[in-house]
């Protein structure tokens, strides 16, 4: 599995040029960034040249189409999802992510009805450019209920709705809180088959009753209570070798410098990958 990391938890990055050296100075492998934005102000062959240089692989853009709104938002983001994807492919990016909230204020079999359509849609233009779409359920509770009617947020209830899109390129984005927040098992993971997974957040929680830990309110990887060398130890058993990306997500913005919470990533790191041997 490839150390990666997202923006979440850096706070304000003024250079993702210059975040990326320091990723890969502290012994990280990969990046989710905007490739696309990588290339128009670097021209795509010093992008690549950056990446190259510093050993270092996208591990996933993020979808840029507003899929939950009504169809002119969603239809008015496809020309911006082909030049993404072309340009994730120009720079060997092979996953693109999204997350689906647990509630929706239209009703729910409405939603599911647009929502289907939408990602195949989505997931038809990724694959012509060699792009797996990766779909992540969000577990914490409070979420669950912050709109009128309730949606997908299990991995039982994810996998359903990818068998119903029915798109060979489309798997899990597994992020370990909401694992633990969904009440996930080591069991759940070795049940997987790895091609299920287009790529992995890692993250922790802190020490409270699952029913009130809170989406943004994530510790660093080993600061928290979640079983993260389970988490690890059944990806590798099961044969997952992709990205495994930091995502920290926070109440208020870092004021620490870039430098030390890279450290502070990287210990956390350390701490759980070396806990089972990886």
């Amino acid at each position: 599995m490839l150390r990666g990391l997202t923006h979440a938890g850096f706070g304000t990055i003024e250079s993702e040029e210059r975040w990326i050296k320091l990723a890969s100075q502290a012994g990280f492998e990969a990046v989710d960034i905007n490739a696309l934005g990588l290339i128009e102000r670097n021209g795509l062959e010093q992008a690549k040249e950056l990446l190259e240089s510093n050993q270092m692989a996208i591990g996933a853009i993020g979808l840029p189409v507003e899929w939950r709104a009504d169809d002119d938002a969603f239809r008015s983001g496809l020309p911006t999802l082909v030049a993404a994807a072309e340009a994730a492919a120009a720079l060997g990016c092979t996953s693109c992510c999204t997350y689906i909230l647990p509630s929706t204020d239209l009703p729910s079999a409405h939603f599911m009805a647009l929502a289907t359509r939408r990602m195949r849609i989505c997931a038809d233009i990724l694959d012509a450019y060699g792009i797996r779409l990766g779909l992540e359920f969000v577990g914490p509770h409070h979420l669950r209920t912050r709109w009128t009617n309730p949606f997908i947020w299990t991995m039982e209830e994810t996998l359903d709705w990818i068998d119903a899109i029915h798109a060979p390129n489309l798997g899990l984005l597994f992020d370990a809180y909401h694992w633990y927040t969904t009440g996930g098992t080591v069991k759940d993971i070795h049940a997987l088959k790895p091609e299920q997974i287009v790529h992995v957040h890692i993250n922790d929680a802190p020490d409270v009753p699952v029913a009130e830990v809170l989406d943004n309110n994530r510790l660093y990887p080993g600061e928290g209570v979640i079983d993260l060398s389970g988490f690890l130890r059944a990806l590798a058993d099961i044969g997952y070798q992709g990205v495994v990306a930091q995502e920290v997500l926070t109440p208020e913005s870092p004021t620490a410098s870039i430098e030390d919470l890279m450290a502070r990533s990287k210990t956390g790191f350390d701490q759980v990958f070396n806990s089972v041997g990886l």
